[in-house]
């Protein structure tokens, strides 16, 4: 017959390890993945816990379903907040609903 004897690969050089090519690409995009997508996310997301956490009253808030109003009540115990929308409608909302503080204002006063 003529078919030609089958030899072995020889082994690898020494220090050519076939994980170290795979490791450090794979190291390298998930560092990048940290720090494009998951830092900046996180930082949001403190950012925005703080400022609902500090919400008071006499400020102008916007609902996450787009209602904008004055904050007229503000406990600290519970997660709801009142916001006045018009002179005759007051509503209460969750905190954590609450998108974004537009302006600082100056705090109701009392009515008794």
């Amino acid at each position: 017959m003529f078919i030609e004897p089958a030899f072995a690969q020889g082994a690898p050089a020494a220090g050519a390890d076939p994980f170290t090519g795979l490791l450090i690409p794979m190291l390298l995009m998930v560092l990048i993945f940290y720090f494009l997508v998951i830092r900046p996310q996180s930082q949001r997301a403190s950012q925005h816990k703080e400022m609902v956490e500090k919400v008071r009253r006499g400020d102008t808030v916007v609902t996450s379903g787009g209602m904008i109003g004055k904050v007229t009540k503000v406990s600290d115990g519970s997660d709801e907040v009142e916001v006045e929308l018009s002179d005759t409608m007051r509503i209460r909302v969750l905190r954590s609903t609450l998108m974004d503080v537009r302006a600082k204002g100056e705090p109701v006063k009392e009515t008794t």
